[in-house]
């Protein structure tokens, strides 16, 4: 772990400017620099970078942090590894806290995993460029699939000797422990000492992990046997597993964002192939089912996926389940059904990235259109088989997430299926309802429609609130000007007050909290550090190690427009410092303003329920609740314009 000293260090020598500046062309325009974004196709720059603030802000796509999350984006790696690379660009020693023994010797174990890869992927790169039966077996093999130099090179394939341990004798004379050959799996190791290499006689696949470091190995057999498995794979190991990884990701991760759509195949070559014919957004399971870790790895850089299918109809109907859990992770899914005799590898071969493109726009088709017309085939006329197709189709609607896409797929359906739709939400509704265990019934009182409830924010994720609007005012005028020193007039007395002081006694005075998880997370650690000598709140949230912080930090303290010298001149415009005499009530007042008229809004509501069930002495209650409300509602406006806050 980094201590925050070594990570002030790093954040202070990499400038936003110099960090973008390898990687984007910046032009001078005022104050901030501009450029293409890298991060989606546009013609029109609308790319900033701010040298001042020390952030990029993209207003095409949204993306914006600062140095170290455009890393994290553009190479698509950990914050951690993020810090790491700006460490290495800026010369800057690693000062890393010192680590217990327990974590000391799972570390080294993982380390000196990685060390055997890394020297197996070199010994089988080595083997086939430069040994008799490399060149002429391996090599050859390649050759005739037709890969070129540079696309065997980028890759890393290699070749393993069809000889007992020559693996293992390499690695052994050359320093490394049997214990990690065998971890990782590249040694075999029998009674009495027994070691063989596991993948003698194959042609090698090196399998990268998001960050590029070799954590598994594919071999596939040249000679016929009907006795050994045409591939053998890497068992799971403590820097390898299977279900989380996908063949390819690492060189397809950039192209994946860029083009903002990722293309799903089975196996190593399919994936080698089309890079080669310049289609580098692709991916492989590896001959296996998709798992959740690997649909969401792919979810990290896209909601677009298209699955590429051989013809092959016995496969595909095998691989739909796998297509079920894209659906139920949110994804838009098309299939592109290649034509017969043609699979992702011999297709690539023949057209060029263009052809392929065009062909992917004119003939794949959604996901759950083409499920129905596959089961639809296959169904026939027969009553029994047609009604377990309808079966089939309804559960695959049924776990999106989306309701709307939900709708629309319902709709489609029931025509496709001749199925009124009313049947097929039904059907939905049963399975929805059987997922989620018997529906917790409401207390008597609660209204059907309440106040949206928000989890906590474990899973990563950023939700939204009802009160989104209001909550981000507040807190961009707490992160922009929260130690801004004013006083207001009260009772004819001028108190000193800071912003942030003003804010947090307005919200917890009337017990609030923010309804977003990450802007009451943001609102307490401000609170938790304001007091703090050398507290800076614009540079500490910029610089969050959790990057939905820093990047919503990133967004609140954006200029969202700049005036030209043309309007400047004409007209004076007042700057959000010289308004706070306005801002900070106005936005308190909105937000609490909103709050109570939701409130109004779920009082009624609990009212029309109480009335349905003929519950006068509740109707009675609710009345006098909502008269309450509307009283502070009036008492806020009036307190509100009493106490105006004033500059000094």
């Amino acid at each position: 772990m980094l201590d925050q000293s070594t990570i002030d260090k790093i954040t202070d020598a990499a400038q936003i400017q110099d960090v973008v500046g390898d990687y984007v062309t910046l032009r001078k325009r005022g104050v901030n620099l501009l450029g293409l974004c890298p991060f989606h196709n546009e013609k029109t720059p609308s790319f900033t970078v701010s040298p001042a603030k020390g952030i990029f802000k993209c207003f095409g796509c949204g993306k914006g942090g600062n140095s170290v999350h455009f890393i994290m984006e553009h190479e698509q790696i950990s914050y951690y590894e993020a810090l790491k690379y700006l460490a290495r660009k800026y010369h800057i020693e690693f000062q890393e806290r010192e680590l217990s023994a327990e974590e000391m010797a799972i570390r080294n174990d993982r380390e000196s995993m990685f060390l055997v890869n890394e020297f197996a992927q070199k010994h089988f790169s080595s083997t086939l460029h430069n040994h008799i039966d490399g060149k002429s077996i391996g090599l050859g093999y390649f050759r005739e699939r037709g890969f070129r130099d540079d696309i065997i090179q980028k890759f890393q394939l290699g070749y393993s000797l069809d000889q007992r341990d020559a693996f293992t004798q390499s690695a052994i004379k050359a320093g490394y422990n049997k214990e990690y050959l065998v971890k990782t799996g590249l040694t075999l190791e029998g009674d009495n000492g027994y070691l063989a290499d596991r993948f003698r006689g194959r042609v090698m696949f090196p399998v990268h992990s998001l960050s590029g470091k070799v954590v598994a190995f594919g071999g596939r057999i040249l000679k016929k046997d009907d006795k050994m498995a045409k591939y053998v794979n890497s068992p799971e190991s403590e820097i390898y597993h299977k279900s989380s990884e996908l063949y390819g990701i690492y060189f397809a991760k950039q192209a994946i964002v860029r083009q903002d759509r990722c293309f799903l195949v089975e196996g190593y070559t399919d994936v080698i192939s089309m890079h080669q014919s310049g289609i580098e957004n692709v991916v492989a399971s590896s001959g296996t089912s998709l798992t959740p870790g690997q649909i969401r790895l792919i979810h990290r850089f896209t909601e677009n996926v298209t699955v590429i299918y051989d013809g092959d109809a016995a496969g595909i109907k095998a691989s739909i389940r796998g297509i079920d859990l894209l659906l139920e992770e949110g994804l838009n899914i098309k299939v592109l059904l290649l034509p017969d005799g043609d699979d992702p590898d011999s297709f690539a071969r023949k057209h060029n990235a263009s052809d392929f493109i065009e062909f992917v726009e004119t003939n794949s088709s959604d996901f759950i259109r083409f499920k129905t017309n596959l089961l639809l085939k296959d169904a026939g006329n027969d009553p029994i088989k047609r009604a377990g197709l309808v079966s089939d189709i309804v559960r695959s609607i049924a776990i999106i997430p989306n309701s709307m896409i939900r709708a629309e797929y319902v709709k489609e359906c029931s025509a496709l299926l001749a199925v009124e739709e009313a049947m097929l939400y039904h059907e939905i509704n049963k399975i929805k309802n059987t997922e989620q265990g018997k529906t917790v019934a409401r207390p008597q009182n609660q209204p059907a429609e309440a106040i949206p409830h928000f989890e906590d924010m474990d899973g990563g994720d950023i939700y939204t609130s009802p009160y989104e609007s209001e909550e981000r005012n507040i807190l961009e005028l707490l992160i922009r000007y929260g130690q801004t020193l004013m006083y207001y007039a009260n009772d004819d007395q001028k108190t000193p007050v800071t912003v942030a002081a003003y804010i947090t006694e307005e919200l917890e005075n009337d017990d609030i909290a923010f309804q977003n998880p990450l802007h009451q997370l943001i609102y307490e650690e401000y609170k938790a550090h304001a007091m703090d000598e050398n507290f800076v709140a614009d540079r500490y949230f910029l610089y969050h190690s959790d990057a939905r912080i820093s990047q919503l930090t990133a967004d609140l303290i954006t200029e969202k427009y700049t005036l030209s010298k043309v309007h400047s001149k004409v007209k004076k415009v007042e700057t959000d410092l010289e308004r706070l005499i306005e801002l900070i009530p106005r936005v308190i007042f909105e937000y609490k303003n909103s709050l109570i008229i939701a409130r109004i809004r779920q009082k009624l509501l609990e009212m029309k329920a109480a009335s349905d069930n003929k519950n006068n002495l509740r109707v009675d209650e609710i009345m006098r609740e909502m008269a309450e409300l509307e009283g502070v509602k009036r008492q806020l406006s009036k307190t509100l314009g009493e106490r105006i806050i004033i500059k000094i």
